[in-house]
């Protein structure tokens, strides 16, 4: 208990001992449970942290009270099947932290696939809407909530806009064209049908604008290079200088002197096509939109704002990191967003490619600071395209990723269109789990730095709470972390500490269950919430117990705040340590 006092005096709370309760035997659902509970009772106010902050035993229910309030509970629990699976095959420990989002594709929208991919550990499923038919998006998303409903998986749907298409250059084939040295292709906005030899259509009619003879075309970050040796009008005709593969509706960026031309477009970063993809996206009832070509905070506050009058359900803005001007303003877009996308191939159009890996760390880094998930995108597995094996280069920064504690590994064209999106899935999976073992033998999480975020008395409760919950929780080896949560702040308060125990996130909003696929080392469960926050912990723990998920001698640490319905001008934060006996 000494440990207890010291982490909830750090928390503002003036603590007062009490003796454990111990053995207290819960007839209702006979779980005999050892209970040592740390409660920070705070009332509504606008003073500072320790105006009257008392920690007190909570003894005021009586059982039959409690019982008489779970009676009307939903039994249902939500855990994905998945991780149930790897639950009881590798115990709490072995539970993959890191989470994988699969782009579907021609490659495998079918349900069989779609099945396959969710067996082996896909946790969102990802629409990018450049690519196929708003009907073809809307079957795809019908097939995954039948999985969900029918097969107990629990995937996340996220779509990603397509964006301002300024950077946008196609060659009209169906497929990728072979460039070769020293072929010359005229570069125009003018507009036709089909396919044009040795001719390319840019989407943006001033795209040549402040371009000059002797500057470099890099086309989707090096795929192939051409040198502009002439200026036509608005047209530009250039020279390969790197021939490579052209993939229909490339990016492109321009350079001069070994640095990317910046030009300042006024394109909005929503197009009326995004808005449109936006409205689709409300009404299928997808859970994340990830906005592309995002250069500041507005847009992202824009779209929050509007999302928040539209779609009765929350749904979360990811913005993604794929320019210059983003990297300028990478804290403030964080800050605004609900998560982070780094889009490494788009990125990588922009800088020098030896920048990368230094700015995925930071990235990465300044999202864990201002706890917003992050997920490491593009070019992971990228041979699997192709081949059967990843090369060891690739496992080497799968694993780099996962090293540096990102949220989760994004497959791109390996599992749209390759033809071992399964095989690939299974590589990330493995790739994390070997890594986040050697993480914990290491014990890296306690040399991860603490940065304080809240401002509020509420604010910086919950977040110190949380602090003092995961090195409880490492210091103490209990075998995992549950949270209740209505929001899923708490649950997102816990992953920023990067815990060694998994954390079970019980909360009876669907939306927050599905957000909370995005959070490292979080898995979401469904439970009807009352106001009696003891009946809720005890209705966890028994669900969770019917489902064979804990066992005798499993201790488990439990933090709460939830509103007690008795005080309403009081809220109640709590850590409660219980072993199951």
């Amino acid at each position: 208990m000494a440990e207890v006092n010291a982490m909830m005096i750090r928390a503002g709370c003036n603590f007062v001992a009490k003796k454990p309760v111990l053995d207290v035997k819960r007839s209702g659902f006979g779980i005999p449970v050892f209970g040592r509970t740390v409660w920070c009772n705070r009332r509504r106010t606008s003073g500072r942290v320790g105006n009257g902050v008392k920690a007190v035993m909570q003894v005021d229910l009586e059982d039959a009270e409690r019982l008489r309030r779970l009676e009307g509970l939903e039994a249902t629990l939500g855990l994905d099947v998945v991780a149930e699976r790897e639950l009881k095959e590798k115990g709490f420990l072995g539970m993959r932290k890191t989470k994988l989002v699969c782009t579907i594709g021609p490659a495998c929208s079918a349900i069989e696939d779609l099945e396959k991919l969710a067996l082996e550990g896909m946790n969102i499923a990802r629409l990018n809407m450049c690519h196929n038919s708003r009907e073809w998006h809307c079957d795809v998303i019908r097939k995954i909530k039948k999985l969900n409903e029918g097969k107990g998986f629990c995937i996340s749907v996220m779509i990603d806009t397509e964006g301002s298409q300024i950077h946008v250059v196609d060659h009209g084939a169906p497929s990728s064209i072979k460039v070769e040295d020293g072929s010359i292709w005229l570069f125009t906005a003018e507009k036709f049908e089909g396919y044009r030899s040795f001719t390319v259509q840019a989407s943006y009619e001033g795209f040549s604008e402040g371009i000059q003879v002797g500057d470099s075309v890099v086309i989707d970050g090096g795929m192939a290079t051409f040198e502009v040796i002439e200026k036509i009008g608005n047209d530009l005709s250039c020279k390969c200088t790197d021939p490579g593969l052209f993939l229909p509706r490339a990016k492109y960026s321009f350079w001069r002197d070994g640095r990317v031309v910046v030009r300042n477009h006024e394109s909005p970063t929503l197009s009326s096509k995004d808005w449109s993809d936006i409205e689709f996206g409300i009404a299928e009832g997808v859970n994340f939109i990830a906005l592309s070509f995002v250069n500041g905070a507005d847009p992202v506050k824009h779209l929050k704002n509007y999302l928040s009058t539209k779609s009765a359900k929350s749904v979360r803005v990811l913005a993604k990191i794929e320019s210059l001007e983003s990297l300028q303003n990478l804290e403030e877009i964080i800050e605004a967003s609900d998560g982070i996308m780094v889009a490494r191939g788009d990125l990588g159009v922009e800088i020098p490619l030896e920048q990368i890996p230094a700015i995925q760390e930071e990235i990465t880094s300044v999202c864990r600071e201002l706890n917003k998930p992050v997920i490491i995108a593009s070019q992971l597995l990228e041979s699997m395209v192709e081949y059967p094996t990843p090369t060891r280069a690739e496992v080497a920064d799968v694993s780099e990723a996962v090293r540096q504690y990102a949220d989760a590994l994004m497959l791109s064209g390996e599992s749209a269109i390759g033809s071992y999106g399964q095989k690939a899935l299974s590589v990330l999976q493995m790739a994390s789990c070997r890594m986040e073992l050697w993480s914990r033998e290491e014990n890296r999480e306690n040399f991860l730095p603490h940065y304080q975020l809240g401002v509020s008395l509420h604010d910086r409760i919950a977040e110190e709470i949380c602090n003092s919950a995961s090195e409880l929780a490492n210091r103490l080896s209990v075998d995992a972390i549950f949270v209740l949560t209505t929001q899923g702040h708490m649950a997102s308060l816990l992953s920023r500490n990067r815990p060694r125990p998994p954390i079970f996130a019980l909360t009876d909003d669907d939306s927050t269950r599905m957000a909370l696929n995005l959070q490292w080392g979080v898995f979401p469960l469904r439970i009807e919430l009352s106001e009696d926050i003891e009946a809720n912990i005890w209705r966890g723990i028994e669900l969770v117990k019917s489902k064979g998920l804990v066992k005798q001698g499993d201790s488990v640490l439990v933090v709460s705040e939830i509103s007690p319905a008795r005080a309403a001008s009081m809220a109640s934060q709590s850590i409660q340590l219980k072993t199951i006996a």
